[in-house]
């Protein structure tokens, strides 16, 4: 598999609704997708990062007040200046148990210090695993182009 960047995050009042059991709120989720998707993307690109899009996100199922989030971001595919990155989020229990709770696919765009696209080094899919999210996210471009 390529290079897991993960980070971790208690979810706090801050973080939550107002209901009866506080639940994250998605945005907040979303924010740290981001950064743990972009910290993936600067590490493969050794470059700055800027997002392009969150192609596709999926809530699976809920985290609430106290739980502990941990996120596993990694590059799926590369174009000319391009990245993709997955960042699947788990609640974790105090006893180390997983429960997936979203699962997302940012794009990035490797940029230089006067904000212009640079080239990044192609990713080649070694594992079954890497060339089905590979395979998956070019048909995932195709319909971004498409649009």
């Amino acid at each position: 598999m390529s290079e897991v960047t993960t980070a971790v995050q208690i979810v706090l009042p801050q973080h939550c609704n107002g209901y009866r059991k506080p639940r994250l709120f998605g945005g907040q989720i979303m924010a740290w997708i981001d950064v743990v998707g972009a910290v993936a993307a600067r590490r493969y690109a050794q470059s700055a990062v800027t997002t392009v899009c969150v192609d596709n996100l999926n809530f699976l199922s809920a985290a609430y007040l106290n739980d502990t989030i941990v996120q596993e971001a990694r590059v799926t595919w590369t174009g000319r200046t391009s990245l993709e990155v997955r960042v699947d989020s788990y609640v974790e229990q105090l006893d180390g148990a997983r429960r997936r709770v979203n699962r997302a696919y940012v794009v990035f765009v490797a940029i230089d210090d006067e904000d212009q696209p640079i080239p990044v080094k192609p990713f080649t899919p070694r594992s079954e695993e890497e060339i089905a999210e590979f395979e998956a996210a070019e048909a995932r471009r195709r319909i971004r182009l498409g649009r």
